[in-house]
């Protein structure tokens, strides 16, 4: 389903200073919803989905241009760059992986297997590897696995990380571990944590312990820094249209926030990796709405 901006409402695109919290709002549309921005590995845009369509956004100019892909059915908020930043990997709403240019053309479908919904969140440094979410059978009353798979397309493998719901795979910059939120510590619906993991499903480890729902952590590109969006205690899932926030940390010590970010939004707002390449600075979308009057 592609998301779409409710009457009264728009949509933010921000990018925050890691050093000094300091926040510069680059575009607002009232028009097309996007979502989850990507940096480019020039520092020159950033690459968003909205519409079921792919976009860059220059961030110097602040002009936003459809990328021309074929090939490929509506897209989610689930994209990331491969390493030469010149290809993006997809996920799709028919529940499968893509593989394209950046600058546009023919996507390739990078998984078959139609038992399965995949939701791409990760790539590893080496270009060679990705990490999705598999939602068996497209029931998602059952828990999302953690998944790995050849990027060039290829049989995928389970990373064990215990019974719970786990979603926001991604690879640390040295390749060696998976960071993810994942349900497996606790019992309470929706209760979702920061973990990671070796690739190889060793050290299993949760990273911090809240009473809020913590999702889609983000390591900086040097792996000093990571990013998160923090929902309100009680939360199931990671919904659209809510107060959040979010939140900067240091790799080493994810209890002490270096820098938090009230906004309303959610779903879309953080949801992949949007760190730029000199690690200063990460972008995120908030979507202000007539309903965050009435949810406040």
């Amino acid at each position: 389903m592609i998301r779409t901006l409710q009457p009264g409402q728009s949509c933010q695109v921000w990018i925050a200073s890691a050093g000094t919290g300091a926040l510069e709002l680059v575009f607002t549309s009232d028009e097309v919803l996007f979502e989850a921005p990507n940096w480019s590995l020039d520092g020159a845009h950033l690459i968003l989905n909205g519409a079921g369509k792919l976009w860059t956004l220059a961030v110097q100019d602040r002009t936003i241009a459809q990328v021309p892909l074929t090939g490929i059915p509506d897209l989610n908020n689930d994209h990331v760059l491969a390493p030469d930043g010149a290809r993006i990997f997809l996920s799709a709403n028919d529940g499968h992986i893509y593989g394209a240019a950046l600058d546009g053309g023919k996507a390739t479908k990078l998984t078959h297997d139609d038992s399965s919904f995949h939701f791409l969140h990760g790539v590893s440094p080496d270009g060679l590897e990705l990490a999705y979410v598999g939602i068996d059978g497209g029931d998602f009353s059952k828990p999302g696995q953690l998944m790995t798979m050849p990027a060039a397309g290829g049989p995928s493998a389970p990373v064990d990380t215990g019974p719970g719901h786990c979603d926001g795979p991604e690879y640390s910059p040295d390749g060696k571990w998976l960071y993810f939120n994942t349900e497996s510590f606790t019992t309470q619906a929706g209760h979702a944590q920061i973990a990671r993991a070796r690739v190889d499903g060793t050290g299993f480890e949760r990273l911090l312990g809240s009473d809020t729902v913590d999702w889609f952590p983000h390591l900086s590109p040097d792996g000093r820094l990571a990013s998160y969006i923090r929902f309100p205690s009680g939360t199931v899932g990671h919904p659209a249209d809510l107060p959040v926030d979010v939140v900067v940390v240091s790799a080493s010590d994810w209890a002490t926030p270096l820098h938090t970010w009230p906004l309303f939004g959610g779903q879309g707002t953080l949801n992949v990796n949007s760190w730029s390449p000199d690690s200063a600075r990460f972008a995120f979308v908030a979507y202000p709405s007539n309903l965050q009057e009435e949810a406040s």
